[in-house]
């Protein structure tokens, strides 16, 4: 099927393939919650020293504001985060974890070490390694396409 295809339109596709296959894979994995919404948990843990703004949250994820914001709305509405006004912007509004994330993120701990032993099995370090270096630089690009530099 992939027959005269070049190697770099093989990869773009794969890029919006397993886009698709991760999200149904981890949607299976983890109970209650969404493999988006968990990739938000992921980043909102990445700040340790404030609670971020949905903008901050949206430039971490890769995506829109709107799109962040839906996502952290339906973990609101299961009492997985808060959203809250900042003190000093209130345009800005800031994403609180609560409790039961925390419970939600050590009850599904084993699972996420388990699907990523899965989702890289087979891939040796080095092939990790390369790939993420490749993929580092996919981004780069994408955010130069994106703010229409060179």
């Amino acid at each position: 099927m992939l027959t005269g295809l070049n190697d770099k339109s093989i990869l773009f596709g794969l890029f919006f393939a397993f886009d698709n296959q991760l999200q149904a894979a981890g949607d299976t994995f983890y109970e209650g919650i969404t493999s988006k919404q968990f990739f938000l948990t992921i980043c909102l843990s990445l700040f340790h020293d404030h609670c971020p703004t949905i903008n901050e949250l949206s430039g971490i994820m890769g995506s829109s504001h709107q799109n962040v914001r839906q996502i952290a709305n339906k973990l609101e509405r299961n009492g997985f985060i808060k959203l809250l006004p900042d003190e000093q912007d209130k345009r800005k509004v800031r994403i609180i974890p609560t409790d039961k994330l925390m419970q939600l993120e050590m009850k599904h701990k084993n699972q996420g070490v388990e699907f990523m032993e899965r989702l890289f099995d087979g891939l040796s370090e080095e092939e990790i390694a390369i790939t993420l270096k490749a993929m580092i630089k996919i981004e780069s690009n994408l955010i130069s396409i994106r703010e229409g530099q060179k």
